[in-house]
Parts: C-alpha cells; structure tokens; sequence
C-alpha cells in the first residue's frame, strides 16, 4: 500500500501498518507519508497525543508492528512548508555519492552537512536527497554521522533493504571504520575503551554526552595509523552507536580528536587551524557488510584538508 500524502488532508486519517513499514519508527512513518510536513509539525502532534497507535499515545521512538492502527491527524495549509532546495545543493549531493544500486545509495557526506532537517534547518542530506531522486518513494536514512562528521552514511532505497541494514546494526555485523586525529602520541597498540555514555541536553538544546556509571553501555576500538608527540592519526571502529560515542571515548582516553568544540583541546585545535584545519577531523573512513545475499565494500577517502594537516604534522597516510 501506498499512503504518501500528496494533499493537504482535512480528515483524520486511519492507516492500517502493512509489511512495507513493520520495524520504522512512528516519526519517520509520519515523515514519509505527510509529504512536505516539517519535523516539528510531526514531534508536537506526537507529543501532544494527536497521533494514536492501536488507539494508545506513543513517543517517536515507537516502532510500528504489523497490523498496528495508526491515527494521523489532519493537515492544515498552515502546517506544510516545503523548503526550497537549490540546484547547488542537489548538484553538490549528486556528486557526494560514492555508490549506487537498485536498493542501496552511499553518499560520502561532507563536514557540515546535517543528516536531516530540523532544529532550525529547513533542510539536510535525506531531503536533499528525496528532491534529486523523486522516483524514489522510499528513501531512507540506515544510521545517522553527526553533523560535523564527513564520510559514508548509507540510504535505503526500498524499505526491505533498510529493514535487513537495521538487522545487522543490531547484531554488530558491520564493519565501521572512522579515521581520526587526536592529540598526542597515541600508544603503540589497539585499544578498547569501554566507558558508559550518558547523553545531557543542555537548556540551548545542545546535546552533551559524559561517561558515567549511571550511562549506556559503549565500546570503541581505537589503533594508530601513524603517531607523533604532537598528534596522531587513528582508527576507530564502534562496537555499539551511541551518540557521540567516538568523540566521547577519544577525550576520556586522554587523547581529545582535533577540531572538536564539545569535547576537545582548545589550545591544540588553535595550534591546527594555523595548519588549516577548520572542521572536526573525524571521517568515516569504510563500511563492509553482506546483505540481501550481495557483499558491499565502500571507501570514501579523506576530503580537503584533512590530507594536508596530516602531512603538515609529518605523518604519513597509508598506501
């Protein structure tokens, strides 16, 4: 079934959860199918119990079951403020994607850009990305980068394809490796760091994430490409995905990554932007998985100028 909204709906809806949508959570269900509707339209009519599951509240978090009855109510003219989506940005998105099929697309995304829009962006790469492909009614984010982070992120372009990249996120089958910079000499063997993450929202809305007893379980492996006393290029590979996770696990190992404003250095991120560096030096650098039968191995190289802070530190990237 079909229920994508391409009017404005004066009655309350009532839509009956088929195979297609069993597994996504309820925000992105209303996101899909109220086409043009912000986000912050969706999260208030959940929070203020508008929209029903099986006649019960939900919270955003919901993942929809088969056979649910969802409730989704009516759309003013008010409510629906599709932004405008410069040729600019789609043409800059077009050449962001390192990978396509028929069901999966990687796009190496770019420092800077958020994975979606919201807190006060009208829009970010999976709206971008629903514009330059129309014909794709199903395009979904698989996982999240933070916004400051570059690299590969993964969009479904049918939803069994998101459900089976769901599946392996949950069971740890998917090899995720991020390059980073620290501060320091980091030593010269893998490290585990395991460290309960705790995420804080401070009263500006941003997020913070401390580790404390009272956190999520979290696990990082960290191992160097290449040290120096001055910094060192390392790779990182998350066991679990908590937010911030990397970032996090790096300053609590005493090595904070470069160009971090959360949870960094201030003296050696101002050392590094005379070397040019103006961005958070984490990138994901590869993803490797087996899914639906097919095997996907997918690099997205270090974009400018992060090559050149390497080289100017007197470190070496590899090959």
């Amino acid at each position: 079934k079909d229920f994508l909204v391409t009017q404005l709906q004066s009655k309350v809806q009532m839509v009956e959860i088929d195979d297609g949508s069993v597994g996504q959570r309820i925000d992105n269900f209303l996101l899909r199918i109220l086409s043009g509707v912000p986000k912050s339209y969706v999260y208030k009519v959940i929070r203020k119990g508008q929209v029903r599951v099986n006649k019960g509240r939900i919270k955003p978090v919901y993942k929809l079951q088969l056979g649910d009855i969802v409730r989704v109510p009516p759309v003013s003219q008010q409510e629906v403020v599709a932004p405008t989506i410069h040729d600019g940005f789609l043409a800059m998105l077009r050449e962001s994607i390192i990978f396509e099929d028929d069901k999966l697309i990687v796009i190496n995304k770019p420092s800077g850009l958020a994975v979606h829009g919201g807190s006060g962006l009208q829009y970010g790469l999976i709206e971008g990305m629903r514009a330059l492909m129309p014909e794709c009614k199903e395009l979904e984010l698989v996982h999240r980068l933070d916004r400051a982070t570059s690299g590969c992120i993964l969009i479904a372009k049918k939803r069994s394809m998101l459900r089976a990249l769901h599946e392996l996120l949950r069971n740890n089958q998917m090899n995720k490796v991020y390059w980073t910079l620290v501060q320091g000499r980091w030593p010269k063997k893998k490290i585990m760091v395991q460290a309960p993450l705790l995420k804080n929202t401070v009263q500006s809305g941003e997020r913070l994430v401390r580790v404390t007893p009272q956190g999520k379980p979290a696990l990082t492996e960290f191992s160097p490409i290449q040290v120096s006393g001055r910094a060192s290029l390392v790779k990182a590979k998350p066991v679990t995905g908590r937010t911030h996770q990397i970032r996090v696990h790096a300053q609590h190992s005493g090595h904070a990554i470069a160009g971090d404003d959360k949870y960094g250095d201030a003296g050696f991120d101002a050392d590094l932007k005379t070397l040019g560096l103006n961005r958070l030096f984490l990138h994901a650098y590869s993803l490797e998985f087996t899914v639906l039968d097919k095997t996907y191995q997918v690099v997205a190289p270090l974009p400018d100028p992060l090559p050149a802070v390497v080289e100017a530190l007197g470190l070496r990237l590899p090959g």
